[in-house]
């Protein structure tokens, strides 16, 4: 039998439970002459969109598709201020599922472009979280995924400038991030928008992954904090895998192995989880 070194963050963190319990409150409260839509999918999951689907919950396809019948749930990542308000002038009723950490960086952010700043965000620039975020920098942003790209960029800002960062990125590659733009630019403004569970999550994938044979990260693939424990799990040189199901697990590569390390991003369900643990442990050595 294999032994598993399950993580201890692995699974919902506090943005995602709380994002779900609105989603699953607003169902509960639902009158006959409404229904239920989310602005882009309500988190990074394909077991939980498939759950809520069978409930009728779908993604708003179109603002057309609203009206005063209609409740819709802001996904855990947020949305764009521009589209926040052009649902609510359809008439529809919005329940904000927005991830409380989320919110804490758009109303920073928000923060120091009134103070005539430009924005530097560290992030994936197509990442839906990303899009919120720098639709509260009102006086221009740049979005940037390594200390490299930000370097080709900085001659060309004029403006003074803040740093930011999307609420799951690496802190260890943000603090490098800062201590350049220290050299370069001097003192400015750094808001602290990274999650601490994230940070967390990493610290434990890290150390899991340097005493075990194989690591496997669970999640979904379009989940950025997901994708970045494998990475980090992945940078010790222990194999590593990125899965969502049981079916993805690379059952070759495990035969051999005494000891596996398994964690999950923030918005992989404990059943899911479960079932993986089970699965690895049943394989034989």
């Amino acid at each position: 039998m294999k032994t598993i070194h399950l993580a201890q963050t692995a699974g919902f963190c506090m943005g995602v439970a709380l994002a779900l319990k609105k989603l699953d409150q607003a169902l509960a409260g639902k009158k006959a002459h409404q229904h239920i839509v989310t602005q882009g999918p309500i988190i990074h999951n394909p077991q939980v969109l498939k759950y809520y689907q069978a409930k009728g919950v779908f993604e708003c396809q179109s603002l057309d598709e609203l009206n005063a019948r209609t409740v819709v749930v802001i996904r855990a990542h947020g949305i764009p201020l521009d589209m926040q308000h052009a649902i609510q002038a359809t008439g529809a009723t919005l329940v904000d599922a927005t991830c409380p950490k989320v919110k804490k960086a758009q109303i920073l952010i928000g923060k120091n472009s009134e103070q005539g700043r430009h924005l530097l965000l560290f992030g994936e620039k197509e990442h839906p979280e990303v899009k919120g975020l720098v639709s509260y920098a009102q006086n221009g942003f740049t979005v940037f995924e390594s200390l490299q790209e930000l370097e080709t960029i900085l001659p060309h800002i004029a403006q003074p400038c803040f740093l930011a960062a999307q609420t799951t990125q690496d802190r260890e590659e943000f603090k490098t991030i800062q201590a350049r733009l220290t050299n370069i630019l001097g003192d400015i403004p750094v808001m602290d928008t990274i999650c601490t569970a994230t940070k967390e999550r990493q610290q434990e994938a890290i150390a899991i992954a340097r005493q075990v044979d194989f690591m496997i990260v669970v999640g979904g693939k379009n989940s950025g904090n997901t994708r970045r424990l494998a990475q980090v799990a992945a940078a010790t040189h222990t194999p590593c895998c990125h899965v969502e199901c049981r079916e993805e697990i690379p059952v070759k590569d495990l035969v051999s192995c005494r000891t596996i390390g398994l964690t999950a991003g923030a918005s992989t369900p404990q059943h899911v989880i479960n079932d993986i643990v089970m699965y690895v442990r049943q394989l034989q050595a």
